[in-house]
């Protein structure tokens, strides 16, 4: 008789080798275990990728996430990335229509006299931008105090606030952000463009009690302690592979075209069954992390995953020939530098939000426009000494439900209203502008939410893998695990959750990833590992 098969064995089997996968499996390997990452698709990288997506255009676009913030300089500085960030000149421009004239808000990365000289001439004082740098002012100290915290144990709720301090806790954390809007600034436009950063990727009235926005909007102004939105040279993908390299070289492998189809575990050993070069493979760990959403481990557990999370984004990715002109005479380059907000005063905001909760399109779909050519010309290649630049608008309130059964013709109506609502405030239609591939089709892709899970299986397309927690632990007892208390348990004790579902994940961060990995370290420190033989 033939002794029985012995399958492969690991330490640790991440699932999804996305960026934060991969963080967890070089700092892992770092520290002397044996890893396996398994990825579905032929490339690593997750959401935070880089594609040349029109043929005959050698542009290599940020596809799906293009800017960066959370993620800590002390994670790259632990892994000897080689990525790199530039912080754009302009922070955000916002145009309108006042009094019959194209105006605009102007404000600065560094805000400075332009940024207070275009206060005063949208809203006729200085008022308005003084309220402007005192919440501000207020939302830096919250950063400084919580960027530190993500990287450690979570801190109790009553301690957090303590440190954070009454005004701003009531501000972000008490009542909605839509009241603290109302409450600090007077201006619709100023309200709109501070009031956009809850309702990012989250289908949400900012005046919902449940706080969504405030969680959302509070992640936006958190990472590396300053809040700063900065474009990774070389495209997202850069930073990607920067991870992956510092993983390999650690001794980590990385398997792609890897389809995880089952975990199963007794929470002291595992197995993982996965498809591979048309072949079912199952190897056995101690360990598996998740760099997947909550709801697709519940699958891969074999359980049932509840209702399935709802995206609330429509992005579209261009190609333009040349910067477009705006009919209120301020700079293209300037203007498209930073975040060029579209549709995002605070009544339009809230009627998108309407328009799409009664099941329709919104007629002004509310949305940002983004050209991180302008800060980073390498993306183009050759395209660049051509005067072309890559566009990206990330549109919002347009929850998944809008395409449900349609989403073909609902997702190009949608496309039609964005370019009908950059239109207002160009001299020019931007289909004018919009290159041609080598095919003479325009450079032009969008993706509804349902776009986005078939891209990238994540589920109802939701960019944060369902709502964000807030970053603090919000439990009265102490944690008993260090997996608890990382913010990454599940029911499940080896198994643990390394991706954006996790406490304190979201966006790319590689938060999760560091998180996961430190907790499982932790435990491993405590107490000695046993392996069967």
């Amino acid at each position: 008789m033939s002794a029985p098969h012995k399958l492969p064995r690991y330490d640790v089997v991440v699932v999804g080798a996305g960026h934060n996968g991969l963080v967890s499996a070089a700092y892992l390997a770092e520290a002397g275990l044996s890893v396996l990452v398994l990825e579905r698709l032929g490339t690593t990288g997750g959401a935070a990728v880089s594609q040349e997506l029109f043929p005959g255009r050698p542009a290599k676009l940020s596809r799906f996430s293009y800017l960066v913030s959370l993620f800590p300089d002390q994670i790259s500085k632990d892994l000897g990335l080689d990525a790199q960030f530039r912080t754009r000149r302009t922070a955000s421009y916002t145009p309108t229509i006042r009094r019959g004239q194209h105006t605009g808000l102007l404000i600065e990365s560094n805000p400075g006299q332009q940024t207070a000289d275009s206060f005063q001439a949208l809203t006729g004082s200085s008022r308005e931008y003084e309220r402007w740098q005192s919440f501000h002012g207020r939302l830096a100290e919250m950063a400084q105090v919580l960027a530190p915290s993500m990287l450690e144990p979570m801190v109790a709720r009553n301690k957090m606030r303590q440190r954070l301090g009454e005004d701003v806790w009531r501000w972000v954390v008490e009542q909605p952000l839509g009241a603290t809007v109302e409450e600090v600034f007077a201006d619709d436009l100023v309200r709109g463009t501070v009031a956009t950063d809850g309702v990012i990727g989250t289908f949400a009235d900012l005046h919902d009690p449940d706080l969504r926005q405030n969680r959302t909007f509070l992640y936006h102004h958190v990472g590396n302690g300053t809040g700063d939105w900065r474009v990774p040279i070389g495209g997202m993908g850069a930073l990607s592979s920067s991870i992956e390299r510092a993983a390999w070289k650690r001794g980590a492998e990385v398997l792609t075209r890897a389809f995880a189809q089952r975990v199963r575990s007794d929470g002291r050993h595992a197995q993982v069954q996965f498809q591979h070069g048309g072949e079912s493979h199952v190897v056995e760990c101690d360990w598996v992390l998740g760099n997947v959403a909550p709801w697709v481990m519940h699958l891969l557990l074999g359980e049932n995953p509840g209702p399935r999370p709802e995206g609330s984004q429509i992005k579209v990715n261009m190609l333009l020939d040349r910067l477009p002109r705006l009919r209120s005479g301020v700079s293209p380059p300037l203007a498209f530098n930073g975040t060029f907000h579209v549709g995002e005063s605070y009544d339009q905001l809230q009627q998108a939000y309407v328009e799409a909760q009664e099941g329709d399109i919104p007629e002004f779909p509310p949305g940002e426009l983004y050209c991180h050519s302008l800060t980073d010309p390498s993306v183009m290649g050759t395209l660049a000494m051509e005067g072309m630049h890559a566009f990206t608008f990330f549109g919002l309130h347009a929850p998944a439900r809008l395409y449900s059964g349609h989403v073909e013709a609902q997702r190009d109506e949608t496309v039609l209203r964005i370019l009908d609502a950059i239109n207002v405030y160009l001299e020019e239609p931007i289909e004018n502008l919009i290159s041609l591939d080598e095919n003479g089709n325009p450079c032009l892709e969008a993706m509804a939410p349902q776009d986005v899970e078939a891209a990238l299986a994540m589920p109802g397309g939701h960019i944060w893998h369902g709502d964000l927690s807030w970053p603090w632990s919000t439990n009265r007892a102490a944690p008993d695990t260090p997996a608890h208390a990382w913010g990454v348990a599940t029911h499940v004790d080896n198994v643990l959750m390394a991706g954006s579902g996790a406490a304190r994940g979201g966006g790319v961060s590689g938060v999760a990833g560091h998180n996961a990995a430190m907790a499982l370290l932790e435990i491993l420190g405590k107490k000695d590992r046993t392996r069967d033989e």
